[in-house]
């Protein structure tokens, strides 16, 4: 007897995924909840785990292959033989191919319409369709296609338009727009051997596209400070292990830029909306994502209602975050519905940047290396830990004197500790 392997669902508005690589070879012996195969979308890597303990069986779904939800991976065989071995297997289907009854609801409304269609529209022959028909089509965006007709030879009629349109139906959405290509002058001979051509992930693909749109919409602008990071620096060398030793983790940064955003994102609330259609929606509560790097690309878990947190929880928050991003644990969940985000360059030692707006905010904060540089107090040079600040805005929604004001209210926070406690 074998166990299927499928694809689970992969989260809101996620579709599709691409098989990364598997873990075991057919025939190779398998634990339940074992990770056997990596899959990539375009939020997340996530793993599927053996749903019983056996042998591998075949795999469907090969490495770099795009599957659905619901979809074929493979079988596990119980005891000793593998399905090559002469086991019963499941017969092979594609990848593309899983049956309606385990894909997700949203799965086959999407794809085939709300009319309890049993096959998609590219099964069926195609139909000519009437002015009526095509009138009604361009009007209400119903595919003629995704619809069961009820008129001779299944044509789809006038009034099977009507119906569907009363009733909600709406053409599938459309796949994104690719990636727009530069055309690109091939390689002498001599270096296209010493080439080597690798294809985008997913995670990368999407990465990609989110950053250009969020430059080709947004009307983006980068206003700079710096922040003395004297008195953060003294209070977290006097505190980080008593902090450490009762919370359980270090005390860092974060948390104190963490509280001096949402202060500031209180003060100027524009800097916490965003645009929709002709209206703009202020967020009356703070989901703040932190980009965290990792060796596929750049993520953004969001830690939500964080001025409900005490800097410790932003903190713990925050290192739980880094160790899931790390081993591609993250789940789309923990990713979405941030409000505000702030990225930090300086780890890697970027001394300035115009960091992108990660659509549909309307703000992110840059923050960058300490550098100890003369500064001048009450008329003398002295030197000082200082860190430049970048706030990246939409100045479609949020004008120069609001971001330089949330700037300064970062600034003004992190340099006087104690305003984060007073809420000053």
């Amino acid at each position: 007897m074998a166990t299927e392997i499928r694809v689970p669902t992969l989260g809101e508005s996620v579709n599709e995924a691409t098989i990364g690589r598997w873990f075991k070879k057919p025939g190779d012996p398998v634990k339940a909840d074992e990770p056997l195969v990596e899959l990539e979308t375009d939020k997340v890597t996530l793993e599927v785990n053996a749903p019983a303990s056996g042998q591998l069986g075949d795999i469907v779904a090969k490495d770099g292959e795009t599957v659905e939800p619901g979809a074929l991976l493979g079988s596990i065989v119980e005891g000793g033989a593998a399905a090559g071995n002469g086991a019963a297997a499941p017969a092979k289907e594609s990848p593309k191919e899983a049956p309606k009854a385990a894909a997700p609801a949203q799965t086959s409304s999407a794809s085939y319409g709300s009319h309890g269609d049993a096959a998609p529209p590219a099964a069926r022959q195609s139909q000519d369709h009437g002015p009526a028909v095509t009138r009604l089509a361009h009007e209400s965006g119903i595919d003629p296609a995704s619809l069961q007709g009820s008129g001779k030879d299944g044509r789809v009629t006038k009034g099977d338009m009507l119906a569907a349109a009363a009733s909600g139906a709406r053409a599938p959405a459309p796949a994104p727009a690719p990636l727009p290509q530069v055309a690109r002058a091939p390689s002498a001979p001599d270096d296209a051997a010493r080439e080597e051509r690798v294809r985008m992930t997913k995670l990368r693909q999407t990465i990609a596209r989110r950053l250009k749109d969020a430059q080709n919409i947004a009307a983006m602008l980068t206003t700079f400070n710096d922040v003395d990071m004297s008195a953060v620096m003294a209070l977290r060398q006097q505190y980080k292990d008593v902090f450490e030793k009762k919370h359980g983790t270090k005390l860092g940064f974060m948390g104190f830029f963490t509280k001096a955003v949402i202060q500031a994102l209180k003060d100027v609330p524009a800097v916490n909306a965003e645009i929709d259609g002709q209206d703009i929606v202020y967020k009356n509560y703070y989901h703040i994502g932190i980009a965290v790097g990792t060796d596929k690309g750049l993520v953004v878990p969001v830690v939500r209602d964080a001025d409900n947190l005490s800097v410790a929880g932003i903190e713990k928050t925050i290192a739980n975050f880094g160790r899931k991003a790390r081993d591609g644990k993250l789940s789309i969940d923990e990713m979405q519905g941030g409000t505000f985000t702030i990225t930090n360059g300086g780890i890697y030692g970027s001394l300035m940047s115009t960091p992108i707006l990660n659509a549909p905010q309307s703000g992110i904060l840059g923050m960058h290396r300490i550098e100890e540089r003369p500064v001048v107090r009450a008329g003398k040079i002295e030197v000082r830990p200082m860190m430049y600040l970048a706030l990246s805005y939409d100045h479609r929604i949020v004008d120069g004197k609001e971001a330089v004001t949330f700037l300064v209210r970062v600034k003004e926070a992190l340099e006087d500790p104690a305003r984060l406690v007073l809420d000053l």
